[in-house]
């Protein structure tokens, strides 16, 4: 680099010197890591600074408590913290959020720029590190091993709360439309064929109830976000702290996220094994493949609209091809798609990289951070468009699944207890060569008598409590 008239400070680390701009923030250890690793491309998520800027303040204020931070050190580190979660710095904030190091280019990042601004608070200059010093006061009594996952959690709880209220909303939307549709008769299938009647808003209280399941189940295993190894440092061993510091950081971070947290039971656990992460892309995983099924029946139940299924009609949200005019594709489901199979490729990338950690540290943190962030937000994105753009003005073609249930010959399954299934197989088969309908084949054999055989064949009440059934008298050979 060209050394420019004040253009540039010398800062120096155990490989050598570097000139780094003088208006920057920053300082060696994250120009090294914009050298080292230009990987993604994007900067780390917004989440991640907010959250290690909070630590790093709850870190100060416990320090200072302690006495370990003169009052004016502490002070201003806080006040420079409070810069960085309103986003006064966020240009300066550089690294990419995959790297080598576990973390500590964001770590070091962090410790660096909330130094220099405390230094011109305290009136000095950017780099004036005896003032105060990115490591020897800001970093006091931390580790990236303990900040590093301790700021993903926080970032991650943090993040699930869109998550959680988007998932409402898309189980809200299906239980309206499972109210309106309740009504309307279809065929049910299996393995794509015709099964027995169902009523559209089952199949639509079926969709709402799958996703409230996942709104439990991402609850529990967000829990296990909300324990912190802060105060194990290095290893979990607790070098470099003291007991005030180690039995109240905790607290601060409560305090001043104004989430719950708890200290590790065992400090040394919680910085070797990060099956938590494990456990919560498991969950969203689960969540992507159920609203992706939802999706697959969206599409098909609307295929068409005239040489498809064409059950119901999805809102037509844009052109659906260059060359075939008045085509309209079912854009918003295949969108959510493609975002459950990036989630459950993401899983298999964060349960590989939580397996690969080696006795008392997983260097692969970066990773599971990165693509945990993004299963949670493209999730979250997509579920909201799903909701807002398909879901609420789905309607429902009542005489397109009026006709399939009518002349379909699986009706014949509800005669099984009556005639048997040999019977009941010989009409469906006739019913399907001859496009008679299985009542009429059925009377005309004399099987059930007339008024039973109707109420039997009532396609709605095959979508209720077998109790309808239990006055026809079984005539089934012995």
């Amino acid at each position: 680099m060209n050394r420019q008239s004040n253009a540039y400070r010398v800062e120096r680390d155990i490989v050598g010197d570097v000139d780094v701009p003088a208006e920057a923030y920053y300082g060696v250890h994250t120009l090294r890591a914009i050298q080292n690793f230009p990987i993604t491309g994007h900067p780390v998520h917004p989440e991640m600074i907010w959250s290690i800027a909070l630590i790093k303040k709850a870190a100060a204020i416990t320090n200072g408590k302690a006495g370990l931070l003169p009052v004016k050190l502490t002070q201003a580190i806080a006040a420079a913290c409070d810069e960085v979660m309103a986003e006064k710095l966020k240009d300066q904030f550089l690294t990419d959020p995959i790297q080598g190091g576990a973390g500590t280019s964001v770590n070091m990042n962090a410790n660096e720029v909330i130094a220099n601004r405390a230094i011109e608070l305290l009136g000095g200059h950017k780099g004036e590190y005896a003032i105060v010093h990115p490591n020897d006061h800001v970093n006091y009594g931390q580790s990236t091993n303990d900040v590093y996952p301790s700021c993903g959690k926080l970032a991650a709880v943090r993040l699930m709360k869109p998550l959680y209220a988007a998932l409402t909303a898309l189980r809200d939307a299906f239980n309206e439309k499972a109210e309106a549709f309740d009504g309307v008769l279809k065929m049910g299938r299996t393995q794509l064929q015709d099964a027995v009647p169902i009523r559209l808003g089952q199949e639509f209280r079926a969709y709402a109830i799958l996703v409230g399941r996942d709104i439990a189940r991402l609850h529990t295993a967000e829990n296990e976000l909300r324990t912190l190894n802060l105060g194990g440092t290095a290893i979990g061993t607790g070098v470099n702290t003291n007991e005030v510091y180690t039995n109240r950081i905790v607290e601060a971070v409560c305090r001043l996220s104004g989430e719950h947290f708890e200290q590790a039971e065992d400090l040394i656990d919680s910085t070797q094994n990060l099956d938590c992460y494990v456990r919560v892309s498991s969950a969203l995983k689960a969540c992507a493949v159920g609203i992706s099924k939802i999706c697959n029946d969206l599409r098909l139940m609307s295929s068409g609209p005239r040489a498809g299924f064409g059950e119901i009609m999805l809102p037509a949200r844009q052109n659906g091809s260059s060359i075939m005019p008045g085509k309209v594709n079912p854009v918003i489901p295949e969108v959510m798609n493609q975002i459950a199979f990036g989630v459950i490729g993401n899983d298999t990338a964060i349960t590989m990289a939580a397996e690969a950690g080696q006795l008392e540290l997983n260097a692969f943190e970066p990773l599971i951070f990165y693509k945990l962030f993004d299963s949670i937000q493209t999730l979250t994105n997509g579920v909201r468009t799903l909701t807002e753009n398909c879901v609420r003005g789905i309607v429902a073609n009542e005489a397109r699944c009026h006709t399939m249930v009518e002349e379909s010959a699986s009706v014949a399954a509800a005669l099984c207890p009556y005639i048997g299934y040999v019977r009941a197989s010989k009409l469906a088969k006739e019913s399907l060569a001859s496009h008679t309908s299985v009542e009429k084949l059925a009377l005309r054999d004399g099987l059930i008598p007339a008024q039973d055989l109707h109420a039997l064949l009532d396609p709605y009440a095959m979508t209720v409590a077998p109790a309808v059934h239990r006055e026809v008298r079984s005539v089934v050979s012995t």
